[in-house]
């Protein structure tokens, strides 16, 4: 157990690689109540919304949401999140558990359009079920079709008899669903789930298993590959920056920005020997220091130590020969297309 966030949070419980495994082959499940939500309501909410965040809001429907940036003026990230349409004057917001009360307060300063915002976090905790047979062991528990549910939408409706905002939605590149409810039923819901899937292969996962899993599929954290210093266009993601559009916080910078060019671009990597590069590490190309680890450690499903830097944008080809600092050691690693693991459809 650690403090994450301030809260108190399992690193791991039965091993990070046999969890990892699990979620890969069955399924994993994840008390992620950590993660904060923030909702906004009125008229005027979705003004709010694509005020502040950059991808466009305007186009989702009512049940469906979207990965998106919550915005500085510089065109940086103060946290990245999910947006789920409720309704058309009723947006969710799913935030950083670190970022949540910074999150708030930036929309609150933000808000120039009267909408409602609420620091909800505390009404709800979150459960995530993540793997292959996700699907098969919560149906037992709904009424609710999940399998109707697409990938990026969300229902409401009963888990174990409990009301539920039911995402088909997840931070571990497996198929899955993350469920919303209120707190006092945590501990019913956990041990409900647990117990129906302890037969099929499913194993309690903790912060380990999640950042193992999140980095094999190449999907950015906040604090390491995305921050108030970087932008979408240099994490590689631009497909959540609609600057088409309209005015939002930051456009303008990152209109100027894409128009010159970006000088570093996110790439991922695979190590050439054993060593294992952590985030902090020196990035070298050529013989000369270019750049830093973001994240890296062992990917358990491919059998390879990988890792995701930014890079000087000359040499973000894959193929190109890095150099990592890993100790004493200047061990060798090679730019590889991202994501390391994608699932079979």
């Amino acid at each position: 157990m650690v403090d994450f966030g301030g809260w108190d949070m399992p690193v791991e419980y039965s091993g990070i690689v046999a969890e990892h495994m699990a979620t890969r082959t069955a399924a994993g499940l994840f008390d992620v109540s950590h993660m904060g939500e923030i909702e906004v309501r009125g008229p005027h909410a979705l003004q709010l919304v694509q005020h502040v965040s950059c991808n466009d809001a305007s186009k989702l429907v009512v049940g469906q949401a979207h990965y998106s940036g919550l915005m500085t003026e510089r065109g940086t990230f103060v946290d990245d999140l999910l947006v789920h349409k409720i309704s058309d004057t009723h947006y969710f917001l799913c935030v950083n558990a670190s970022n949540q009360d910074q999150d708030f307060e930036h929309i609150r300063a933000h808000n120039g359009v009267g909408a409602q915002i609420e620091n909800a976090g505390a009404r709800y905790s979150q459960l995530a079920i993540q793997g292959p047979k996700a699907l098969g062991i919560l149906q037992r528990f709904s009424t609710t079709p999940l399998d109707s549910i697409r990938y990026y939408y969300f229902a409401f409706g009963k888990v174990d008899g409990v009301d539920c905002m039911i995402a088909r939605t997840g931070y571990t590149g497996e198929d899955g669903f993350e469920i919303y409810f209120a707190p006092e039923h945590s501990e019913k819901l956990w041990s409900a789930l647990l117990d129906a899937g302890s037969g099929h292969g499913l194993l309690p996962c903790g912060l380990g298993a999640r950042n193992t899993l999140r980095l094999e599929a190449s999907m950015c954290l906040y604090g390491h590959e995305i921050d108030d210093t970087t932008t979408p266009w240099e994490a590689g993601l631009g497909w959540i920056c609609k600057t088409a559009k309209g005015d939002f916080l930051g456009r303008d910078a990152l209109i100027r920005q894409k128009e010159k060019g970006v000088d570093r671009i996110l790439v991922g990597f695979e190590m050439q020997d054993r060593l294992i590069a952590r985030d902090g590490c020196v990035v070298s190309i050529g013989g000369s220091p270019a750049g830093r680890v973001t994240s890296g450690s062992p990917a358990p499903f491919l059998k390879k130590n990988v890792g995701m830097a930014y890079v000087p944008t000359a040499s973000k080809a894959p193929g190109t020969e890095i150099s990592i600092g890993v100790r004493a050691n200047q061990a060798p690693a090679r730019i590889v297309p991202m994501p390391f693991y994608k699932r079979a459809k």
